[in-house]
């Protein structure tokens, strides 16, 4: 067997687990990782997180990876022989890491987005172009077996060329809310969901329809959450935090749930970090509406909504073309209600098999396309694995592979995939604040670098 290639990770909180299990070999339909990789180091500012972590690896037959500071980057990185690193921390954080990592002399594999502005987008892709190093965002969507069947019936042509997209995401008000308890309520530390959430929708439109964004004009505000808005609507006083809150339903109980409770609540004594806090909070500067126009430089434009306060989750795509339409419906949960268990999950997009209510009303998933003059067809779904519509187990396989073609479909994200679907969410920021359409050229991304000879991977 070929020598592993050797990773260390920094952040341990929730998102980690997805990456951790697969290099235990314990994610589901990624059984053959450790084949190819193996976790070495990681770092975290909270050790009790870490210790969750070590105690599920160490049943899994894994070894306690080395513990480091991140002030000591690039000296474990060293020490360690890092190949790649792996980011799942706040998004805010991604540029700095990203950096260090990539002058340190390892690639880097960073949970979406990229970064949260246009000045570390810079510094990104300066660091590219001096080391040569690589820098994966990590798409799970697109290897969605939804999303790729849509993917292909655009790339064969048989709704014609694209003209426009109509896209509307709906997040419902347990995984919706959830953004306006944690970090991502402040928009300096996620960029907002324009950046945050919203990233993996431009990236889905931008590879749907192989085309790179060139102009935006964004709409929005925080009309729902928060503190005024509870205010307006004569909720009254509230609780500071969900846990211990009883007959609210947008309160949090962090010790209801096993996971949540281990990860955050038994460790608030390291760090201080609340992750249950009122969503009616004042002080949030993110939005929970959103609305934004985006042309292409092929001629398309796209109408793209999403509402963080939705009574069901989900997404509907219309793909308009000179030869007739394709349309979309997603349902992750047709309705909030409590499972078998009286518990309703938090994220039913990464908890498959939990997606609460459905019915014909609204079915699970189904794809059309009609052509002109002609009835409509229904396009078959493949059954995916895993978690994010049966993406994740697909994501992991071609990241620990390093595999870069994946033909015909193109579902590997790399440097400027990252790049074009946080641009639209930066410039619609832009957009919010000045009221003006905003031009991505305008933003002064740096063009995407050739690797250095000699230390592109084969």
């Amino acid at each position: 067997m070929a020598d592993r290639e050797r990773y260390a990770l920094i952040g341990a909180g929730s998102r980690a687990g997805m990456y951790l299990n697969a290099l235990a070999g314990t994610q589901l339909g990624a059984e053959h990782v450790p084949e190819h990789a193996e976790l070495v180091a990681w770092a975290d500012p909270n050790p009790g997180r870490l210790d969750v972590y070590d105690a599920e690896l160490a049943a899994a037959g894994h070894p306690a990876p080395v513990r480091f500071d991140v002030a000591d980057l690039e000296s474990t990185i060293a020490a360690e022989r890092i190949d790649r690193v792996i980011i799942t921390t706040p998004d805010f954080t991604h540029a700095e890491y990203i950096v260090r990592a990539l002058h340190a002399g390892a690639d880097v594999a960073v949970e979406k987005p990229l970064t949260i502005d246009a000045e570390s987008v810079r510094a990104i892709g300066a660091a590219i172009a001096e080391t040569g190093r690589e820098v994966i965002t990590t798409f799970n969507y697109r290897y969605s077996p939804r999303n790729s069947a849509l993917r292909e019936v655009v790339a064969s042509g048989r709704i014609g060329a694209v003209t426009s997209v109509h896209f509307e995401w709906a997040l419902d008000t347990v995984h919706g809310a959830d953004y306006f308890r944690r970090w991502h309520r402040d928009k300096a530390n996620s960029g907002g969901l324009f950046v945050h959430k919203a990233a993996h929708h431009f990236d889905l439109v931008n590879w749907w329809i192989d085309a790179a964004p060139v102009r935006v004009f964004a709409s929005g505000g925080l009309r729902f959450y928060g503190a005024e808005n509870a205010a307006a609507r004569g909720l009254g006083a509230r609780p500071e935090r969900g846990t211990g809150a009883t007959g609210d339903p947008f309160a949090l109980d962090l010790a209801a749930d096993e996971r949540l409770k281990a990860l955050y609540l038994d460790q608030e004594h390291h760090d201080g970090y609340v992750r249950d806090r009122d969503v009616f909070d004042p002080g949030i500067t993110i939005e929970d509406n959103l609305a934004a126009l985006v042309d292409y430089d092929s001629g398309a434009t796209l109408s793209y909504s999403l509402n963080a306060h939705a009574p069901w989750e989900g997404y509907r795509v219309t793909v308009n073309g000179t030869a007739g339409r394709a349309e979309l419906e997603v349902v992750e949960r047709g309705a909030v209600l409590p499972g078998e268990d009286g518990r309703i999950v938090l994220d039913p997009s990464a908890n498959p098999g939990r997606y609460g209510e459905t019915s014909e009303r609204r079915p699970g998933e189904r794809l059309l396309v009609q052509r002109h003059w002609e009835p409509a067809d229904v396009v078959p779904i493949e059954h995916g694995i895993g978690g994010h519509g049966g993406g994740d187990a697909y994501l992991l396989d071609h990241l620990f592979r390093r595999v870069r073609e994946d033909a015909p479909l193109g579902r590997v994200a790399g440097y400027a995939d990252g790049v074009k679907a946080v641009a639209v969410g930066i410039a619609g920021n832009r957009s919010l604040a000045t009221g003006m359409p905003v031009l991505i050229a305008d933003l002064e991304l740096d063009a995407v670098p050739a690797p250095a000879a000699g230390l592109a991977r084969v």
